[in-house]
Formats: structure tokens, sequence, C-alpha cells
């Protein structure tokens, strides 16, 4: 029992340490409600912070340049997303407070909420040593990833698929196991279960970040209430797409893309590299 305990206190401190960006920022965000700012808008100051706290991170070597090259990624898919939720047309959601660095109705902190996702990703894989056995070829995974990600536009003016999508998840993902070590044991989980708990938690800083102001939801207009739990499903979604493309790019850096069209049976081990 004592091991296990300790083996479960390591795993929530690289977790914790995995979370170092999305921790910080979460911290700044908190602290930009009570901060004088001296005239400077609250979203144009997180902006400014973000920056600070990815120019930290990857001076230390905390965060390679392999990782912010991802990081880029997700800040340009994260936009387009945010462009056309926070659209008057649409308005999923809205940042309420003016700012000077935004495009439309995007301030641009918002491009590194997705990116506390990918670091994340990209920190965890290093440090609990992670590797995917059976896990699908990109003949599945990317196509599947792109639908997903097409379904949170096309689902306002068509079929709304995200149930389909996620049974779709369950079917390609079905043998995939994620295999890591908190301490001295190799442990193992089912990569679906990863992406629901994955899931869960971003609904839980979501509830944070909206009680603290960094959007709102149209019911919350009147005043904050908790996140509704339907929500999660589309949290799921978007960490399976997120963990694709940490997950491939990890695959092209390693020259295996090509050798994966080339064949026909899936990749069945790839480590953390």
């Amino acid at each position: 029992m004592r091991a296990f305990l300790w083996e479960f206190w390591l795993f929530g401190v690289k977790q914790a340490r995995a979370c170092v960006f999305a921790g910080s920022f979460f911290v700044l965000l908190l602290l930009s409600r009570y901060l004088p700012l001296g005239g400077l808008a609250r979203y144009d100051f997180l902006v400014l912070a973000a920056l600070g706290i990815q120019a930290v991170l990857l001076a230390t070597r905390i965060e390679s340049k392999e990782e912010a090259v991802v990081l880029c990624a997700f800040h340009a898919l994260g936009f387009v997303l945010e462009s056309f939720k926070t659209h008057p047309a649409v308005a999923s959601w809205a940042y309420p407070e003016d700012s000077l660095f935004r495009v439309g109705t995007v301030p641009l902190y918002s491009g590194f909420m997705y990116a506390a996702v990918a670091s994340y990703m990209c920190q965890s894989w290093r440090l609990l040593g992670l590797e995917l056995e059976h896990y699908p070829s990109y003949r599945w995974s990317v196509p599947l990833g792109a639908l997903i990600y097409a379904n949170f536009f096309a689902h306002h003016f068509w079929f709304d698929l995200h149930w389909l999508l996620i049974a779709a998840v369950f079917v390609v993902f079905w043998n995939t196991k994620v295999h890591f070590t908190p301490w001295r044991q190799r442990r193992t989980m089912p990569l679906t279960l990863s992406f629901a708990l994955i899931g869960f938690f971003i609904w839980v800083a979501e509830n944070v970040s909206t009680y603290l102001g960094a959007w709102v939801y149209p019911g919350q207009r009147a005043g904050w209430h908790v996140v509704s739990p339907a929500i999660l499903s589309s949290w799921f979604l978007l960490v399976i797409v997120s963990f694709i493309i940490v997950a491939d790019l990890k695959h092209v850096r390693r020259g295996r893309f090509q050798a994966l069209f080339r064949s026909r049976t899936p990749l069945p081990v790839v480590s953390a590299g």
C-alpha cells in the first residue's frame, strides 16, 4: 500500500509538472482580476503574459523547439474554430471584455488555451515515457480527426454527427493502449479512457475559466453557473483531435509517415522518441 500511494503521488506530481503551461496561465488568469494593470486590458495582459511563459519554457528547455511548432499548429486550429464559434451568427460563446490584441471577435490570448492542451500532452509524453500499443494507421486516425474537427463547424448547418464520431473513436482505438511509467512499474490504460479523463479535467478547468471571466456562454450572461456536463462529449472529441496531432507529428519526425501509408498493418508500438 505504501508503494502504491507513493507511485500514485509521483503520478500526480508528473501530471502537475506536465500542466506547467496551463497551470501558469490559470494563475495569471486569476491574478489578472486583482493586479493593477495600468490601463492595459486584461485580455491583452494575458497575451503578453502567455508569450512570457512560452519564452521562459523555451529558454529553460522545459519545452523544445519542436514542441513549440506543435503549439503553433494548435494556435491556428483554435483561432479558426474561435472565429467561427464567436461570430454573431453562431454565438456559441463570447469574450465580453475589450482588448487591443484581437482579430474580429477573437482575443489572441484564446489560442494559448488550445496550446495549453497540446503542451500538457507533449510534456506527459516525455515525463511518463508514453508508448502506444496497436496505434491505428494514419489512414484511419487522420481522416477521423479531420471529420471530428469539421463537425464542430458543420453541425450548425447540417446533422450533428458527434455521437456517431464518438462511436467511431471507440471502433478505431478499441485495441489501442497507452503504457506509462509513474515510478518503477510500467502501467497500462485503454487510450479511450485517457481521452475521457483528460476531457473531464478540461471541463473542470473550463468551469474555473468561465467563473474568472475568460469567456462566457449564452446561458451565463445573467450570472455564472456550472457549464453543462453535455459539453463533456465535445471536449472528449477535441482531446482526440489534439492527441492525433501530437502523436502523428511525433511519428512524422521519426520518419514513419510514408512507411505507414505503404504498410497495410498498423504500427504496433509507438514510443515517445
